[in-house]
């Protein structure tokens, strides 16, 4: 392999490349992080989707209109599922901010 190439390399260039690197990986880091956050969201929706249609079923059966106890316990099973998953990325997240928080700089 040939690096003699890399002698003529200023450090003026490895410096504005690196710069360049860095601008790159924190936009890179927002987007990241941007996703993440739009992920969250979604998820807390869509479990809050879940419990209201659990809610909805209860209350149709309640009334009547809706006679499948079948459909009733998916609705509440789905919610429920959901629910429990929400509130373990929670724990998760809120466990790694305390790991960071404690860590030694």
């Amino acid at each position: 392999m040939d690096v003699s190439s890399l002698y003529s390399v200023s450090p003026d260039y490895l410096t504005k490349y690196g710069l360049n690197n860095s601008e790159k990986a924190s936009e890179e880091s927002n987007k990241s992080f941007g996703s993440i956050l739009d992920a969250a969201v979604n998820m807390i929706n869509e479990t809050n989707d879940y419990q209201n249609a659990a809610e909805s079923a209860e209350i149709q059966f309640a009334l009547g209109e809706a006679v499948s106890t079948h459909e009733l316990a998916v609705a509440q099973q789905k919610a429920n599922i959901a629910l429990q998953y929400t509130v373990a990325v929670r724990d998760k997240v809120l466990e790694a901010y305390k790991e960071i928080m404690n860590m030694q700089i």
